[in-house]
C-alpha cells in the first residue's frame, strides 16, 4: 500500500530547508575536524619542538665532555624543579648508567632514533603506585654504542584530546539538530507566505476580484512579489470592471440606433415607396449603420491600442501636423459660426505615431467643435510644456466638464448626461487618453477661460519631446 506523504514534505520550501540542514551540518563538520586536527597538530608540533631542543642541549654535553659530561647534564635536568621531561641512559652494555626508570623501553637497538610509547609506574604520596602514559624519543650513540631516552607525560595531552573529541561528538548532533529546527521554521515561514499568495489566487479565480495580497512591510522579497500580484490583480480588476462597463454601453449605445433602423425599414415594408422614398430610406439607413461600424472600429481601434499592437514611433514635426489639422477644422467652425484661432510653435518634434496622435488631435477638435455652442470660440495651441515636453492644447467655450467627472469622461462609453443627445460613442477622449499613455504621456483636462455657468474645456494632449 502506498503511504500518503504530508503535502509539507513536498514542498519546495521543506527541500530548502533540508538542503540548507545538509549544507550547515557539512560545515560545521569541517569546521570541528579542522579545530580538531589543528589543535592536535599544534601540540604535537610544540612537544616535538621542545624535545628537539632538549636533544640539541644534551648533544652540546655529550659533545663537549662525552659520557661523563652527558650522564652528569642528565642528572641535573633530573633534579631541576618543574621539569616535564623524564630521562634514561644506559651504557653501550645496556646497564642504566642514569634515569628516572628502572629499564629502557623496548626498542630496536639496529635504528638510530626511534619513537616510542609505554607506560611508566608512578608512585603517589599515599604509596599507591599508578600507571601512566608516557611518549619518547631514543637516540643511538654511534661512538660508544650507548643509548639515550628523552620523554614526556603524555596523560595531560591525550586528556586535551579527549575534551576535544567528546566536545565535536556533542556539538555535531547539537549543530545538525539546529541547523534542522532552523531550516525547519525558515521553510514554515516561506510555506505560509507561498500559501497565501496560493490563497489569494485561488480566491480571485473565485470570482473576488477585490482580494489581496497581505504585505506586511518587512521588504522582503514576498513583500516585493506582494506588491506586484496586487498591482496585476488592480489592473485586472479595473480591465474586467471596463469589460463589464464596455458591454452594458455598446447593448446601451448601439440599441438605439439599431431601433431606429429596424423601425425604418419596418415603415419602409408596411407601405408602397416610391423611388424618391426608398433611396432617402436607404440613404439613411447607410448613414446609420455607418455610425454603428464607426462604432465598432473605434472600440477595436482602442483595443489595439491598449494591446500595444498599434503605432510606429518615428521622429515628426507636430507643428507641420497641427497646422494641416487647423486647416482642415478653420471651415468647420466657420460652418458652426464658432471662432478659430491657432498658435503653434514652429519646429517642434516628438517621437511617436503620426496617424495616432493626428486621430487624437482631431478627436479633441471634434468634441470642440461639437459641444461649443453657435458665437463661441475655439483655440489650438502648440507650444513647449516643462520638462522637455509638447502641450497640444485645445480651448472651447462651451459648458465644460466638471472637475469630479473628468476622470471618467476619458473611460470608455462614458458620456455626460448634457451630451446624450449630442451624435458619439463616448469614445473620443478614451481613445486619445490610449494614445497619449501609449506616448508616454498623459491627457490633462482643466477649466477653460468661460465664466463659472459655462467655464468650457481645455484639454491637453502632453507628449515626450523628441
Amino acid at each position: 500500500m502506498k503511504i500518503a506523504v504530508p503535502s509539507f514534505l513536498r514542498t519546495t520550501t521543506f527541500r530548502l530547508a533540508l538542503l540548507y540542514s545538509a549544507m550547515f551540518a557539512a560545515f560545521s563538520a569541517a569546521l570541528l575536524i579542522y579545530l580538531y586536527y589543528s589543535t592536535v597538530y599544534y601540540i604535537r608540533t610544540e612537544a616535538d619542538r621542545r624535545m628537539d631542543l632538549e636533544f640539541e642541549q644534551l648533544g652540546n654535553a655529550y659533545f663537549i665532555g662525552g659520557m661523563e659530561r652527558l650522564s652528569q647534564s642528565v642528572l641535573e635536568r633530573m633534579t631541576r624543579n618543574g621539569s616535564t621531561f623524564y630521562y634514561y641512559l644506559e651504557d653501550s652494555s645496556g646497564r642504566k648508567i642514569v634515569g628516572h626508570f628502572p629499564r629502557m623501553p623496548a626498542w630496536d637497538p639496529e635504528l638510530d632514533v626511534q619513537t616510542v610509547y609505554f607506560d611508566f609506574e608512578q608512585p603517589e604520596p599515599d604509596g599507591t603506585v599508578i600507571l601512566r602514559p608516557a611518549a619518547g624519543r631514543i637516540v643511538r650513540l654511534r661512538d660508544n654504542g650507548g643509548a639515550l631516552l628523552v620523554a614526556f607525560d603524555t596523560e595531560q595531552q591525550t586528556a586535551i584530546v579527549g575534551r576535544i573529541q567528546r566536545a565535536i561528538f556533542i556539538a555535531a548532533p547539537i549543530g545538525l539538530a539546529l541547523s534542522l529546527l532552523g531550516g525547519l521554521l525558515i521553510s514554515r515561514g516561506a510555506a505560509r507566505r507561498a500559501d497565501e499568495l496560493a490563497r489569494t489566487a485561488e480566491a480571485v479565480m473565485g470570482g473576488e476580484l477585490g482580494r489581496r495580497v497581505p504585505v506586511r512591510g518587512s521588504g522582503d522579497e514576498f513583500d516585493r512579489l506582494g506588491q506586484r500580484i496586487n498591482a496585476m490583480l488592480d489592473q485586472i480588476e479595473k480591465l474586467v470592471e471596463s469589460t463589464r462597463h464596455t458591454g452594458n454601453a455598446i447593448a446601451h449605445d448601439l440599441r438605439s440606433p439599431l431601433s431606429r433602423l429596424r423601425n425604418r425599414l419596418e415603415i419602409a415594408l408596411s407601405e408602397p415607396m416610391s423611388k424618391e422614398s426608398a433611396e432617402a430610406t436607404l440613404e439613411e439607413t447607410v448613414q446609420e449603420v455607418d455610425r454603428v461600424l464607426g462604432t465598432f472600429n473605434a472600440i477595436l481601434r482602442l483595443a489595439r491600442l491598449e494591446a500595444g499592437a498599434e503605432g510606429e514611433r518615428v521622429r515628426m514635426d507636430i507643428s507641420e501636423l497641427a497646422e494641416e489639422l487647423a486647416e482642415l477644422f478653420e471651415p468647420a467652425c466657420d460652418e458652426q459660426a464658432q471662432s478659430f484661432r491657432s498658435q503653434i510653435s514652429r519646429n517642434i518634434t516628438v517621437l511617436g505615431d503620426r496617424d495616432l496622435i493626428g486621430q487624437a488631435l482631431a478627436n479633441l477638435l471634434d468634441n470642440a467643435v461639437k459641444y461649443t455652442p453657435k458665437g463661441g470660440s475655439i483655440s489650438l495651441t502648440v507650444a513647449r510644456g516643462p520638462d522637455g515636453t509638447v502641450d497640444l492644447t485645445v480651448v472651447d467655450s462651451g459648458p465644460g466638464v466638471p472637475e469630479e467627472a473628468r476622470g471618467r469622461v476619458v473611460q470608455r462609453f462614458q458620456r455626460m448626461d448634457s451630451a446624450r443627445t449630442q451624435p458619439g460613442s463616448g469614445l473620443g477622449l478614451a481613445l486619445v487618453d490610449s494614445v497619449a499613455e501609449l506616448h508616454g504621456g498623459k491627457l490633462i483636462l482643466a477649466d477653460g477661460n468661460g465664466p463659472p455657468d459655462a467655464p468650457g474645456l481645455k484639454a491637453t494632449l502632453r507628449l515626450p519631446r523628441a
